[in-house]
This record gives C-alpha cells, sequence and structure tokens, in this order.
C-alpha cells in the first residue's frame, strides 16, 4: 500500500474534509459569541458543529455511496457512527456537566486559598443542535463528494 493509494480512498478523503469543515466552522461561530478569535478550537473537542459527528456519518454514508449500502462495511460504519453520535451528545456531554459542577464545587469550598490549576475539561461532549449540525455537514460533504467524483 503506497500514499498514493490513500489519496484515492473517496471515503477517507470525505471524511477528512467532513471532519476539516466542522473544526474550521467552528471558529466564527465561537468568535461571532465570544467576540475573539479561539484558534485552539480548530484542535479541540466540543462546540459546534460536532466534529465527532461529521466525520463519522461522512465514513458511513460515503463507505455507502462507494461501496454499496449491502455491504458490511457499511453495516459497521453506520453502527460505529450511532455510538459516536449517541456517546457525543449524551455520556461525554453529562462528564463535561459533571466536570463544571465539581470545578464550581472546588472554586466555592476553597475561595481564597491556592488550589492546583488541574481544572476537570468542561468541554466534552456536545448539545443535541451541535450532533445535528455534524451529522447534516457529513451527510451534506459525503454527498457533494459522491456528486463530484462519482
Amino acid at each position: 500500500m503506497s500514499f498514493g493509494s490513500i489519496l484515492h480512498n473517496q471515503v477517507l478523503i470525505a471524511a477528512l474534509i467532513a471532519w476539516m469543515m466542522a473544526q474550521s466552522i467552528k471558529l466564527p461561530i465561537d468568535y461571532i459569541k465570544n467576540r475573539e478569535w479561539n484558534w485552539a478550537l480548530l484542535f479541540s473537542a466540543g462546540g459546534m458543529p460536532s466534529s465527532h459527528s461529521a466525520l463519522v456519518v461522512s465514513v458511513a454514508l460515503a463507505t455507502g455511496l462507494f461501496q454499496g449500502f449491502d455491504s458490511p462495511v457499511f453495516a459497521l460504519a453506520v453502527a460505529i457512527a450511532m455510538i459516536v453520535t449517541y456517546d457525543a451528545s449524551g455520556v461525554r456531554r453529562e462528564a463535561g456537566i459533571h466536570a463544571q459542577k465539581i470545578n464550581m464545587l472546588i472554586r466555592d469550598v476553597f475561595e481564597g486559598q491556592p488550589i492546583t490549576e488541574d481544572s476537570l475539561k468542561e468541554v466534552l461532549g456536545h448539545t443535541r443542535l451541535e450532533v445535528l449540525a455534524g451529522t447534516l455537514l457529513g451527510i451534506g460533504v459525503s454527498l457533494t463528494y459522491w456528486l463530484i467524483w462519482r
């Protein structure tokens, strides 16, 4: 397998485009909300839209479009997409809310005293809207890519 063969993997290319678009879209959305550029969002989890959802949904749909909706690989891709999107808006979201509450508790209990700087990461998961936006982005990218390259 050569690097050139990777460049011909239509499913991978569609997925990476969806992921990069989702990560890039986070910047202007966050800027509109906070009025300052946060370049760290290009490489971080959380935010609008969900890049996890965009990536896995794009893989699933592109697999169906390029390899066939009756293939076992498509079934596997759909199963993984279901798990990731559920996890992004469920378990990871709740873990982020717990981290936020624990950080507030630590600040309240130890206010005025030195505490470690190791706060828990609060933006772990996504709202359902962020997951939906990522899902729609993944669908849009895969369909567009397929229409261009089929």
